[in-house]
């Protein structure tokens, strides 16, 4: 079984700079600007031929503009040293075909909802979405492709904030720029107590978004 590492220890790994760590269930994430579906689909062809992928679980989204790979380890789950070569060797190939990296295409979005009680609530979203239950506080889509929610437990009722709002993480060199165009847009800092792991903002009329980094 490989070691598993935080999403810290992988940005420091060499020849990852291409990646970035991102929460989620722990993953290492890259998008390639491939700039036509070809050379998209010629490296999403590299991918599956690497002898490293063969056994680990590689999430590929292929765009006429460009690829996006995702990276995680099911055993011991979360991120591994696996993960780290495999990724040195992804990136090996994307420079064979000219796709260049662009860190500021990362990110990873879900849906957060405040419940008194969430095992009443929990499963109305688990239904309605057609997504399955992990652990007691997540429901995810089975195909990883949908946005997954997670439910924050409320200790009394609250009628001035919202009870469902975004997290969005992002690559931890990229938040201070999300964060100023956030701000430029007409958006507020609402707390940063906890920085720099996650800034809650908020737009004109007050709906509220995480901005987060995986620590």
């Amino acid at each position: 079984m490989a070691d598993r590492i935080t999403g810290k220890q992988f940005d420091e790994s060499p020849g990852v700079a291409d990646w970035r760590a991102l929460w989620g269930g722990g993953f290492a994430c890259a998008y390639f600007q491939t700039g036509s579906f070809g050379t998209g689909a010629a490296l999403v062809k590299s991918i599956s031929e690497l002898p490293a992928a063969a056994n680990h679980h590689v999430d590929v989204d292929l765009r006429a503009e460009g690829v996006t790979v995702r990276l995680f380890s099911h055993e011991p789950g979360g991120l591994s040293s696996d993960d780290v070569g495999l990724a040195q060797e992804i990136s090996a190939a994307a420079r064979k075909l000219g796709a260049p990296t662009d860190p500021s295409a990362v990110q990873h979005v879900q849906v957060s909802i405040d419940a008194l009680v969430i095992p009443e609530v929990l499963p109305f979203w688990r239904a309605v979405l057609g997504y399955q239950e992990v652990g007691d506080e997540d429901v995810l889509d089975p195909h990883r492709s949908g946005s997954p929610f997670t439910f924050q437990q409320m200790d009394t009722p609250r009628s001035q904030r919202n009870r469902i709002h975004i997290d969005v993480y992002i690559p931890r060199d990229q938040a201070e720029a999300r964060i100023g165009a956030a701000l430029a847009a007409g958006g507020h800092i609402v707390s940063d107590t906890h920085a720099p792991n996650w800034w809650t903002l908020a737009d004109a009329e007050g709906n509220e978004v995480d901005l987060a980094i995986w620590g």
